[in-house]
């Protein structure tokens, strides 16, 4: 699976910003798909997870309520829409695919994207 991630760019505080990753390969439309972001100096950490057939999705605690991630199977893409955003979002964000439906940990994602920034000014 090859993964393209895009959308990232600078907002303020309470703005907001979609990003989308194009996901491509034999096994992209049956892949639970994943979002995750890295700050400087931390480490990688998990967004949101959406399952294969769009019908499950799982946020961390950070950013439940102001998140939403999505799936349009017939483009093999997903989404993040992000509002409300704080300075403490602001993180190199990537998209992943995983063999399993829902999974959290970095280690459970087989392939990622290349990272899109985010930035949100205070």
């Amino acid at each position: 699976v090859q993964l393209q991630a895009s959308g990232g760019g600078l907002a303020h505080t309470g703005g907001s910003l979609r990003l989308s990753c194009v996901a491509s390969g034999p096994t992209a439309g049956t892949s639970g798909m994943g979002w995750f972001r890295q700050a400087p100096g931390k480490d990688r950490e998990f967004v949101a997870a959406i399952s294969p057939t769009a019908g499950n999705t799982f946020y961390a605690d950070s950013v439940k309520g102001r998140f939403t991630i999505s799936r349009d199977s017939a483009k093999n893409t997903i989404y993040l829409l992000m509002n409300s955003l704080k300075p403490e979002d602001t993180a190199v964000y990537y998209c992943a695919a995983s063999n399993s439906p829902l999974a959290s940990a970095v280690g459970r994602y087989d392939y990622w994207g290349q990272g899109t920034l985010v930035t949100v000014s205070s």
